[in-house]
Order: structure tokens, then sequence, then C-alpha cells
């Protein structure tokens, strides 16, 4: 029986929409980006024991884990049998300190940790800028040497390659296009033809740093704004995830 692991966002977590329906070992990591994930800590923080709304429970757990990095080792804890990677959650930029780097998401915007002292002195890094491009390219070597050197080389690697949609289908099912620039959240915009070239890039290196890789994909997505999240280019149609998970079962999950 597959023992899954999720390194990624929404469009693969969605793919079980139901907790009955997804897998039982599953393990979700995500609002990290690879440089973020592979990074040591900017400094310490210290953690509310309640989350400041309106961050949820495991929203606020996977910004913590961002924050003092202990996602790699719950990966290599979890001992997968298949990890799943997608990279739309790469739409954030970074904070940066002494080559050190944390992902500058909405949680992190909302929390309050950004002003505590272990953060302070970081720079923001523009996620389509060669200076992340760079940080990117080094973590995914880095990812590649421990995938090989731990228990994950036993994993199937899998690719979820993913593109924003540039259409949608209304409330009354009229196919509708987005607009160049999109809120990535209240007051950060992004021109989605920019982040897919972006996406694009990371899948290409991604592969190439790990060629055992398995790819799944859907051709030219299309969103739909009476998505459960709400109207998102990476909020999907069910055909979408239907024809992701038809693919996934192939590979064994």
């Amino acid at each position: 029986m597959a023992r899954l692991a999720v390194v990624g966002s929404c469009i693969t977590r969605d793919l079980w929409p139901l907790a009955e329906d997804a897998p039982a070992d599953l393990l979700y990591i995500s609002r990290t980006s690879l440089a973020s994930l592979m990074s040591s800590p900017l400094g310490p923080v210290t953690v509310a024991e309640t989350p400041r709304e309106p961050l949820k429970r495991h929203t606020h757990n996977a910004l913590v884990a961002d924050l003092r990095k202990t996602a790699l080792a719950e990966l290599v804890a979890h001992r997968p049998t298949h990890i799943i990677f997608d990279f739309i959650d790469e739409r954030f930029d970074l904070l940066a300190r002494d080559g050190r780097y944390v992902t500058d998401s909405w949680e992190l915007e909302v929390s309050g940790y950004r002003e505590q002292p272990g953060l302070a002195g970081a720079r923001r890094i523009g996620r389509l800028s060669p200076a992340a491009d760079q940080a990117w390219r080094l973590a995914v070597l880095q990812l590649a040497g421990l995938i090989q050197s731990s228990p994950l080389s036993h994993a199937q690697i899998i690719l979820h390659q993913s593109q924003w949609a540039a259409t949608y289908f209304d409330a009354d099912g009229t196919v509708q296009a987005f607009a160049p620039e999109l809120e990535v959240y209240p007051g950060r915009t992004a021109e989605l033809v920019s982040h897919n070239r972006l996406l694009r890039r990371c899948e290409t290196w991604f592969t190439a740093a790990l060629p055992q890789t398995c790819l799944v994909s859907v051709k030219a997505p299309v969103a739909e704004a009476t998505h459960r999240w709400g109207l998102s280019p990476f909020h999907y149609t069910p055909a979408y995830y239907e024809a992701i998970r038809l693919q996934l079962a192939g590979l064994g999950v």
C-alpha cells in the first residue's frame, strides 16, 4: 500500500477533497519554496499557542514548519513510498539573510512572526528575480542529494506539473479569461504569464536533478469560479483532479 508524502500545494491536496478519500498514510508539506525547505532557519521564533486570526491550525502549522525547518526531518521519518511535488506555492517571494531563506507567504504576513528578532534584517527577494532562481537551483541539487543518501531513495518521485489557468468557468458555466495580473494575496500581485514561465523553469531544473521523476499533468487547465476555495487560476475544474488521480493510480498511488 502506498505511503504518500506531498510537498506542494492545494492542487495536489485537493485530489482528495474529503478526509475519508485521502490516503491513510499521508504527509502534507505546504507553503514552502524549495529554497526555504532546504535552508537552515533565519533565527529563533517564539510560536504562539493559538494562531492569530485569520490563520487556521493547519496553515499555522505549515508556517511554523517553514520557519523552524522541521519539514525535511518529518519527510525522511515518514519513509514514503511515493513523494508528489508541485510548485504552485513557488508564487511567494522569499525573505533572505546570510544565505538562509524563509517563504514570504500570506501566512507569514498575517502571523506577526515577521516582527520577531529571529527574522530581523531579512531582505525580500522577488520570486521572479535571478537571485531567487539561483537559490532554487541550488536547493533542488541539495534535495536530490538528500533523496539519494537517505531512506527517500526508495520512494517513487512524482512531479505534478502545473500551470496557472488562463481561463475559468464562471458561475453560469461561461468561459472567461483571467486578467494578466492577479493577486497572490491582498496587496501583492503577480503576472500570470511570468509565473507560468517560472513553473516551467522549476520543472526543468527539477527533472534534470532528479531524472527518475515520473510526470503527471493536464494540458491547458481550466479554473472554476465555484471551486470550494473560490476563484483562483489554480483552483481547477473537477475534470482536472480526476485526470490527475487516474494518472497517479497508474503509478501505484
